[in-house]
């Protein structure tokens, strides 16, 4: 069942909501402005009732994006996942359609699991080939570490989807991330110490120089914490070994990728691990300063 909808149409030649519904548990925020007054923009903030989504919650929402439009969804704080009652599951489903000549950027705050907490999303983007533009970020930390909890629910599932709608919904880009306890590893032992994992997707014509910009930075970033001097010990008659202990904590606090996608490259996606979620909001607001241009506002600023 539907719980929320927003369509953004070209009213007097500027981005406009000409529609917003929404129904417990969601609620939509929209600000009359945000950032410069010349920026094209319309800002939309998605809230839960309680500060976060309860055991069994559906939450399902639709957002339309017209032609030549720019739309913002964004959240004011971590989207909290309760405890789970048994095995009850929590599901949300964002469904959008982004026209041509249009953008849409997704920059929520990140996904916060309570221990035992039971959780999976699905987000459908449905673009225009060549021509729709959309920035995604979709990440998760380890959960509430002031509680002393560190990747302790049960299950956290999160499946994003770029369909192509001129091309009969052909699949552009599909992601799918699992995270279950299991009889054999925990979550905590695979994650190796790493607190916060993230995805950005950055599609589109509109996004071009965003898109070369975050390539070539984390291709140097990387270069720079990885190629680091050897500093293993000689091996001696009795052929010991480097400390592996010490070898792990010299890790990166924060790794990252960036790959192509699609024909000729036309999206690229970065996947992030960092040891603390501080680490990742400050690598978002420096990779995606450019969008100040766009959207008003440089995100997670």
């Amino acid at each position: 069942m539907e719980t929320g909808r927003v369509t953004v149409e070209r009213v007097g030649g500027k981005s406009t909501v000409t529609r917003s519904f929404s129904k417990y548990p969601l609620k939509f925020i929209l600000p009359n402005k945000v950032g410069s007054a010349g920026t094209d923009a319309v800002w939309i903030y998605a809230l839960t009732y309680g500060g976060g989504i309860v055991s069994g919650d559906r939450i399902s929402c639709e957002f339309f994006v017209g032609n030549g439009c720019t739309a913002v969804l964004t959240t004011q704080a971590s989207t909290k996942v309760y405890k789970s009652l048994g095995s009850r599951c929590s599901e949300q489903l964002l469904e959008a359609r982004i026209g041509s000549d249009a953008l849409l950027v997704v920059i929520p705050d990140p996904v916060t699991c309570f221990s035992t907490a039971r959780y999976a999303q699905k987000q459908v983007f449905r673009v225009v080939a060549d021509s729709s533009s959309l920035l995604l970020v979709d990440w998760i930390t380890s959960g509430r570490h002031e509680s002393g909890e560190k990747w302790e629910f049960e299950l956290y599932k999160s499946t994003n989807q770029i369909l192509l709608v001129d091309d009969d919904d052909r699949p552009l880009f599909v992601d799918s991330v699992l995270l279950e306890q299991g009889s054999i590893s925990s979550i905590a032992d695979r994650m190796l110490d790493y607190q916060v994992i993230a995805m950005i997707v950055i599609l589109g014509p509109k996004l071009k120089n965003i898109q070369n910009q975050v390539h070539e930075s984390v291709k140097r970033l990387m270069s720079d914490q990885l190629h680091m001097p050897y500093s293993g010990v000689r091996a001696s008659s009795n052929h010991a070994k480097p400390n592996s202990s010490s070898a792990f904590n010299n890790k990166p606090q924060l790794v990252a990728s960036c790959s192509p996608f699609g024909p000729k490259g036309v999206g690229v996606v970065v996947r992030i691990a960092a040891t603390t979620t501080e680490s990742v909001y400050k690598f978002l607001n420096h990779q995606l300063s450019g969008m100040e241009s766009l959207i008003g506002v440089p995100p997670y600023r």
